[in-house]
Order: structure tokens, then C-alpha cells, then sequence
């Protein structure tokens, strides 16, 4: 059986689309259509049932990519330890949110950059969950941060961290509000302070009212910015509450430039990922930054 049809299969039952395997594969659809049908023909049953978006593996299919899958992976580790050989620098694409991969990702990942590294270059992107899970899958980026758990066989994902999420305001907010009067009376006591969010939707704040105070906010955005370092900014310069992560905002909660309006017992948490297409881990400059990312994550809180 030609291992060339046997990839062109795997990488199709992964995908779970011809259009999207070609795209990874670098061949034209009606080309692998062909090789497909060629293996169909060989394997004397159908591999895939077409539909109108994109395929579902048979039962045979499915049982031929189980088998044939971690041989496929294991070929891949073996020829791109030969290219680690003859070559020292290895390209790693990373996307990822803006402030976490800005602020957590590629200060760690950067070490592996410098003249002492392990032949590391890196090229990092930024871009909602959607958007760096669609560029993964597309095969336009090696390891993707999300917080998002991607669904199918063509991702596969490791829950990284968690982070925090704090209530924070400008002092002079804080003082306004008064201490114990949240605790009190609720979120009612927050409906006149603006607010400052990365979306009109509030996506941090709904988070927080729906986790913590079982409703939702009240107030529009009065400050909208699309990047939770901004958010923070405007939060210190006193524009109104923001709720932040708190590895972000931790040195200015320390600085006492904002203040946490409120300690939960049991406060909003969200969960990041890292993603790779399926079989990718056999690469070596992956597998190292997918491992580095993994320990550094032991020690972020």
C-alpha cells in the first residue's frame, strides 16, 4: 500500500474535509480525491461517506486511520529529526490572545531563541479563539493558544493553565462605592460605575456577574478597547471598573493603582489550551516548544 495514499488518508480523516486536508497537504482537491479513491479501490471498500459539508469516515475508515495514524506520525519524527541534523534553526508559528501570548507565551518561549537556544526561530501572530483555532487547522501556525477546547480529530489540545479573574477599579472608584457596601448590597452597588471591557458584549465582565453574582451586568461599556493591557490602563487612570486577569493586573493591584472591589470565594476562572493538528507532536521543534510552554505554565497562577 503506498504510504503517499496512506498520508493523503490520514490527513483527509483528521481534516474531515478534502478541500481542508488539500490545503495541509499542498495538492489540489481533485487530487486528493484521486488518491482516495485509489486507496477505496485498493482497499476494496469505501473509506469515506461524502456529504454536503465535508466527509465522515466509514467504519472501515475509521478502523484503517487508527492503524495506520501512529505509524504515519512515527515515519514524520523520523525524517524531521533528519532535517534537526542538517539544519539548526527550526521556524515554530505560534498564535495566540494578544495579552496572554504577549505577556506569558513568548517571554517563555523566547528563551529558546537566543544564541545558546536549540535552533529556535519563532513567529508569533495574535487573534480571537476562532480565529487562531481556523489558522491551526488551516495549517498556517504550528501551536495555537486558545480558550477554547477544539472539537474534531484534526486539533488535539492540553489544557495549559488556568487564570483569575479580579474586580478591580481605581481607588477613588473604590472609596466612592465604600467598603462593605458590594458585599452588602450586591451588584446593585456597581450600576452607576462605568465600566471598561474589550467588546460591547462585555465578555469579562457578564463572566463575572453571571459566576459570582448568579445576574447580569446592568451598565453599557463606557470604554470599549480591544486589548486587556488597554483595559487596564484606562481602569488605573480611573475610567471605571474592569475585570482583568489577575497575572495582569497584579503589579498595579500591588502598586495600589487599582484596588479588587471584591475577593469571591470562589473566584471566575478560565481555562487555556494549547492546540496542534494531530500527529504534528512528532516534530521536533513543536514537540520542544510544546513541552517548554507546558512547564513554564507550572508556575503561572
Amino acid at each position: 500500500m503506498d504510504l503517499a495514499l496512506l498520508r493523503t488518508f490520514v490527513t483527509v480523516h483528521r481534516a474531515g474535509s478534502f478541500t481542508r486536508a488539500a490545503a495541509l497537504l499542498g495538492l489540489s482537491q481533485p487530487a486528493v480525491t484521486s488518491q482516495i479513491r485509489t486507496l477505496e479501490r485498493q482497499v476494496g471498500r469505501p473509506l469515506f461517506l461524502r456529504q454536503a459539508r465535508g466527509v465522515t469516515p466509514t467504519t472501515i475508515g475509521d478502523e484503517l486511520a487508527h492503524k495506520a495514524a501512529p505509524h504515519l506520525d512515527a515515519l514524520v519524527k523520523i525524517a524531521e529529526s533528519g532535517l534537526e541534523e542538517d539544519s539548526s534553526l527550526r521556524t515554530l508559528h505560534l498564535a495566540g490572545p494578544p495579552e496572554f501570548t504577549a505577556e506569558r507565551a513568548l517571554p517563555a518561549l523566547t528563551e529558546l531563541t537566543g544564541e545558546d537556544g536549540q535552533g529556535f526561530a519563532l513567529r508569533a501572530s495574535f487573534g480571537t479563539a476562532d480565529e487562531v483555532l481556523e489558522g491551526l487547522a488551516a495549517g498556517h501556525q504550528d501551536l495555537a493558544i486558545s480558550t477554547v477546547r477544539p472539537r474534531g480529530a484534526l486539533l488535539s489540545a492540553t489544557a495549559l493553565c488556568d487564570e483569575e479573574h479580579v474586580l478591580v477599579a481605581a481607588p477613588r472608584w473604590a472609596e466612592r462605592i465604600g467598603t462593605g457596601t458590594l458585599r452588602r448590597s450586591g451588584p446593585g452597588a456597581l450600576e452607576r460605575v462605568p465600566v471598561v471591557e474589550v467588546h460591547e458584549s462585555l465578555p469579562f465582565v457578564a463572566r463575572y456577574w453571571a459566576s459570582v453574582f448568579d445576574s447580569r451586568p446592568v451598565c453599557p461599556g463606557t470604554v470599549i478597547v480591544p486589548d486587556l493591557r488597554a483595559v487596564l490602563a484606562c481602569a488605573t487612570a480611573g475610567a471605571g471598573l474592569a475585570v482583568l486577569p489577575r497575572y495582569l493586573c497584579a503589579g498595579a493591584l500591588e502598586r495600589g493603582e487599582v484596588v479588587a472591589l471584591h475577593e469571591p470565594t470562589v473566584p471566575p476562572l478560565r481555562t487555556y489550551f494549547l492546540a496542534v493538528r494531530t500527529g504534528t507532536l512528532a516534530m521536533p521543534h513543536i514537540a520542544r516548544a510544546h513541552e517548554w510552554l507546558e512547564r513554564a505554565a507550572v508556575g503561572w497562577s
